[in-house]
């Protein structure tokens, strides 16, 4: 079983992006199922999204934009997906690095 962990930086007033609701869903042969939901905390981080994943393909999705509606900011992203396959390592940890009109993401550690 594997963890997985996220965390958001706003990068555009460097700070961390708090309260951003998060969905976690696994690829099955039919589509994809429900895993877990959370939500970031006042540091941008979501420790405990998934403790105990299996291995395969997942999905996150950042729901983002009601965070940039209630701060006055427009986005061309309501939200961001991201896929990635669980192998066996013990810790997924998937950052996500977020302005308004752009984003990028990793694996960190």
């Amino acid at each position: 079983m594997s963890a997985i962990t996220t965390h958001i930086l706003d990068a555009v007033l460097g700070k961390p992006g708090a309260g951003i609701p998060l969905r976690l869903e696994k690829q099955t042969p039919t589509g994809w199922i429900a895993a877990r939901e959370g939500a970031t905390d006042s540091d941008g981080r979501c420790r405990d999204l998934c403790p105990d994943a299996s291995d395969g393909v997942y999905r996150l999705t950042f729901l983002i934009g009601e965070y940039f509606e209630t701060q006055g900011r427009r986005s061309i992203y309501p939200e961001i997906s991201i896929t990635f396959l669980i192998d066996g390592q013990p810790h997924y940890h998937l950052p996500l690095l977020l302005s308004d009109n752009s984003y990028t993401t990793y694996r960190g550690s």
